[in-house]
């Protein structure tokens, strides 16, 4: 199989086999009106099975809400035909509509238009709270 390089876009890397699906879904790619290739099950020395995304355009959204999905990716960002940058996103201090609150107490199960905002309580656990309940994400 041969997928072309990019000149300018994104590389999302080392995805868990199966999960690019949901990352599509995140970022909205099926919206964009450029190319967008998606490789699911690429073999991996390091992880057996992995899948790749590849955005040949520049997003303007803050890719670190990707480390709460799968913190073991990789992201480049490719110029000129160039990496030019190569990181694994962090956990963001907070996440908007990524996961949803299961309190159903919470302000958020009446009204259905607030966004579910978590915040990160402890980085080490990666542990998220709802910033209007205070409720235990669940993963």
């Amino acid at each position: 199989m041969n997928i072309d390089s990019i000149q300018n876009g994104i590389v999302i890397d080392h995805i868990k086999a199966g999960q690019a699906m949901q990352i599509y879904d995140f970022l909205e790619l099926g919206l964009l009106d450029c190319p967008v290739a998606i490789i699911k099950n690429a073999a991996s020395t390091k992880m057996g099975r992995k899948d790749i995304i590849k955005i040949d355009s520049e997003l303007k959204i803050d890719l670190n809400a990707l480390g709460y999905i799968d913190p073991e990716i990789t992201i480049n960002i490719i110029r000129d035909g160039v990496r030019v940058k190569k990181y694994h996103p962090e956990l963001p201090e907070l996440i908007t509509n990524i996961i949803r609150c299961k309190n159903p107490r919470c302000i958020t199960s009446i009204e259905q238009e607030l966004p579910h905002v978590f915040k990160l309580i402890d980085r080490a656990r990666d542990e998220y709270r709802c910033v209007y309940c205070e409720s235990k994400a669940g993963i």
